[in-house]
């Protein structure tokens, strides 16, 4: 396959370089001089992927790193990160606000370039590390030091492979591989092809030691990365089951039948007239659980929401329901969801009801007489077989009600949520009833297509 005629669309060009490295300039020589000027001990350095040579053009996000001694306090870590920050890009005349990773940082936007101003401790060994965002400092200077030239350019291949197939991007929304994962992957197996294979063969707990620590075992997740800065962090921790057996899928995929296409986003259907089609034709029924999100992180709010679903959906499973499907999405301000395809909204038959236990005798009388049919015991429980026909509206309903919402494990921050007020509708009555951003009308085309990403 001809992956130069790629990375000459995917590489940055010398004047797209050029550009980004005079901004970058401006802006730490004006971090530098607030410092200065502040009485300030800190210094404001240049991370990340486009000091590793690393960014896909187009992709530019520019992190500066606010260094601080180790024996700076978490408070003024904190604070003087932020008074610079904002200070840095008032001057230069951009817009700013305030994020929040292990502690807040700002972003900065300026000639349509972001900006992640953050402070961190100035270590030099993995010993020393303070807050998680100081590890940063370090794999900069790990993959400078241990990638080629040559190299650079295999990790824009995988990045835009993973890209195009949706499972790049290490936050909580989307569970894929980090960008110093990528890295750490060419030098580990030198080029994406190889890549590739190796994934393509991978099980469950492979294990990557590039310095060959021998912690590997210590970890249980799906793919385990030893970070070579740290020999006690897995670098693939926030890495998904789902999103690494995709991976695997189309790297399997690829080596077959290489396509061109691989390295292009497929088409998702964002006119909510086929979404309503394809929905329509479905023999399934889709419901939406709908509320407002809590005011936390992106990232704390996903962990949440997909447990909140998971546990939904063993709870309707385990009452009799076929459950197809489940995903959920968020635009973290004003709308969170709950997809749930089931085969049918109702079902009719016979279950068992656990009744008073066998000590209670007022209540086993009663329980007797209410049900007219033979109890028997399991354990200390009376128990008779009732005929049932549920609703999923109802039971849902009755599930996040104060009293039974410990039924479920729901996150803690949505669980007020759900009890203060929510919705539960049929997916097309939720579509009629709503204004539907770009964002989540290509999450549905998700959930109606999920396997488009694997083949070309």
């Amino acid at each position: 396959m001809d992956f130069d005629s790629i990375l000459r669309k995917i590489k940055p060009t010398q004047k797209d370089k050029e550009k980004v490295e005079n901004l970058s300039n401006k802006i730490i020589k004006q971090l530098n001089t607030i410092i200065k000027d502040e009485k300030i001990d800190s210094e404001a350095v240049l991370l990340g992927s486009i000091a590793k040579d690393t960014w896909l053009k187009g992709k530019a996000d520019i992190d500066i790193f606010l260094t601080f001694s180790l024996n700076t306090s978490q408070e003024d870590l904190k604070k003087y990160g932020l008074k610079i920050g904002h200070k840095c890009i008032d001057n230069l005349k951009g817009k700013c606000e305030e994020r929040y990773a292990s502690h807040p940082y700002v972003t900065g936007f300026i000639g349509g370039y972001s900006i992640d101003i953050v402070p961190c401790y100035k270590i030099n060994d993995g010993d020393q590390i303070k807050s998680a965002v100081d590890r940063t400092l370090l794999h900069t200077k790990y993959i400078k030091k241990n990638i080629s030239k040559k190299q650079t350019d295999e990790v824009l291949l995988l990045k835009k492979f993973m890209e195009s197939i949706e499972t790049y991007g290490s936050e909580s929304k989307v569970g894929g591989f980090a960008g110093y994962l990528c890295e750490l992957l060419i030098l580990k197996y030198d080029t994406f092809c190889a890549v590739l294979k190796a994934a393509s063969k991978w099980k469950k707990h492979t294990i990557i030691d590039l310095e060959n620590y021998g912690t590997g075992k210590q970890f249980n997740d799906p793919l385990i990365v030893i970070d070579p800065v740290d020999k006690n962090r897995n670098v693939a921790a926030s890495l998904s089951l789902q999103k690494m057996a995709e991976f695997m899928a189309a790297s399997r995929n690829f080596i077959k039948e290489p396509k061109l296409e691989y390295f292009e986003k497929t088409e998702k259907f964002t006119e909510l007239k086929d979404i309503i089609t394809l929905f329509n034709i479905k023999s399934t029924e889709t419901y939406v659980v709908s509320f407002k999100p809590p005011k936390i992180p992106e990232d704390t709010i996903y962990p949440q929401l997909r447990k909140t679903e998971r546990s939904l959906a063993s709870k309707l499973t385990k009452e009799g329901f076929i459950i197809f499907k489940t995903s959920s999405w968020t635009d973290s301000e004003n709308l969170a969801i709950i997809l749930i395809e089931v085969a049918s909204k109702n079902i009719s038959g016979y279950k068992n009801y656990t009744g008073p236990r066998i000590w209670d005798e007022n209540h086993q009388e009663k329980f007797i007489l209410k049900h007219n049919t033979i109890p028997w015991i399991e354990g200390e429980y009376w128990l008779v077989k009732v005929s049932t026909t549920d609703n999923i509206e109802e039971l849902i309903k009755n599930l996040f009600k104060p009293e039974n919402i410990h039924y479920l494990k729901v996150g803690k921050n949505i669980k007020n949520q759900l009890l203060n007020e929510y919705s539960i509708m049929e997916i097309k009555e939720f579509l009629s009833n709503n204004q539907l951003s770009i964002d989540l009308l290509e999450f549905l085309s998700d959930f109606l297509i999920p396997g488009k990403n694997l083949f070309r």
